[in-house]
């Protein structure tokens, strides 16, 4: 019935996050030497030896700590445990067994999940005779790898996969997922309105600015249709990005951009629209992402009748390029239109995808040129034959006329805003080219 799910845990710095890369062959989880930089838990379907399932990078566990984020961290992981149909072990055979080790499978062995226990940093054979005493964990026999260098992956995943459950039915896909990633400067909600639609605290919310360090992926089911909700880090001015670890995460969080279906843009309703925030609707757009613009902490928000009309009005004012975008206010919080985010994010999905007839196209170019014709240049009168839409996600419109490369820019945002006026698209940045007949 569906994919089995395979956690990888263990204490800071193991290589959890490498292992992780290693075993999808693509680099989606931030590595780097700090500890802590993988907080939440990142989601990513794997497969080996024709066998596929999910795959769970988790933060690195410290039990027992007074400290907030490493608390938050070991809830996360124990969230990741729980859910699981395999864990991974991962421990370190260059500083050896440690005590920390010895909590986290006592912790473990309570839980009584099938756990598989991986020595990492195995990198040659002197080495691989000294993994042994890790036997005292009591988690069976050590598979020893190497995620930098990729020694012993192929047997370890052979174990990974002899250890999964047995299938039943047929495993599902997420093919017809729609995926949204909600995206926004730090610390404006971003986690905790995903929290709300998941219904649990899957991932980190704290007071504390970027929290959230790395793309992570959520499926849920709402209403028949699921989604993969994707939260990603806050995503600053380029010039503030100063540390290793925040130049990677803005660059996983463009790449979120870059895969979605549709992107969740939340801006502040207490701190108002930014030129940052701006600028994130440009990467959006850019990248040619459909989108719903969503106004959290509306909640927080001293208001009368005319609140929103006026907020509606300057939003307008400050995106006059982005007209067609649909707003919602929301507060993520107390959960309010919270879960019309995602009837939204349908709707502007299904735009995305509509293909409009070529005959009902062309009566209205006709229509449309009928009201105002492109005006000549250089001497040549303008003609346009006719249109056809070629393409969708994104729509792409192309019209055939004796002059393509003279019609004026001004005659073509007539066009586009006439397209939208008469089909919609709401949210949906289209394409539209001009050919020779």
């Amino acid at each position: 019935m569906r994919l089995p799910t395979v956690a990888i845990v263990g204490r800071p710095n193991v290589g959890k996050s490498s292992l992780f890369n290693r075993i999808l062959r693509k680099q989606l989880a931030v590595v780097d030497e700090q500890a802590g930089v993988t907080r939440d838990r990142n989601y990513a379907a794997a497969d080996w030896a024709g066998r596929s399932f999910y795959l769970v990078d988790t933060g690195g566990m410290v039990p027992e700590t007074d400290d907030m984020m490493e608390q938050a961290i070991f809830d996360q992981a124990e969230f990741a445990i729980n859910e699981a149909d395999l864990v991974l072990l991962l421990v370190d055979a260059h500083t050896g067994l440690v005590d920390v080790d010895q909590r986290i499978a006592r912790r473990l062995h309570k839980s009584k999940v099938k756990t598989l226990l991986v020595v990492n940093k195995v990198d040659n054979d002197i080495q691989e005779n000294e993994i042994f005493p890790f036997l005292k964990l009591g988690l069976g026999d050590p598979s020893p790898a190497s995620a930098t260098t990729g020694r012993g992956m192929g047997d370890f995943l052979d174990n990974l996969v002899a250890g999964l459950p047995e299938l039943g039915d047929v495993e599902q896909g997420d093919d017809k997922a729609i995926r949204v990633a909600a995206v926004g400067r730090p610390n404006v909600g971003k986690s905790s309105l995903i929290n709300r639609l998941v219904g649990e605290d899957r991932l980190i919310v704290t007071p504390l600015a970027g929290t959230t360090r790395d793309a992570v992926d959520t499926l849920i089911t709402v209403d028949n249709q699921d989604y993969i909700l994707v939260d990603t880090a806050g995503l600053r001015r380029k010039y503030k990005v100063t540390e290793n670890v925040e130049f990677y995460t803005n660059l996983r969080a463009d790449r979120a951009i870059a895969g979605c279906d549709v992107a969740v843009v939340m801006v502040d309703a207490e701190r108002g629209l930014a030129v940052q925030d701006q600028r994130i609707l440009d990467r959006v757009f850019s990248n040619r992402r459909p989108a719903v613009l969503a106004v959290n902490k509306w909640d927080l928000v001293e208001k009368d009748t005319r609140t929103v009309d006026e907020y509606s009005r300057a939003i307008e004012e400050l995106l006059a390029r982005y007209g067609h975008l649909p707003v919602i206010y929301i507060s993520a919080l107390s959960g309010q239109r919270a879960f019309k985010v995602l009837s939204l994010v349908q709707q502007v999905h299904g735009e995305n995808h509509k293909r409009i007839p070529t005959s009902q196209l062309n009566e209205w170019l006709a229509k449309t040129i009928g009201r105002k014709h492109p005006p000549a240049k250089q001497g040549r009168h303008i003609k346009i034959n006719y249109v056809t839409q070629s393409e969708i996600a994104p729509p792409t419109f192309i019209f055939f006329a004796n002059h393509p490369k003279l019609i004026e820019k001004s005659y073509i945002s007539y066009l586009t805003n006439q397209i939208r006026k008469e089909f919609g698209f709401s949210g949906v940045p289209f394409r539209v080219k001009f050919r020779k007949k």
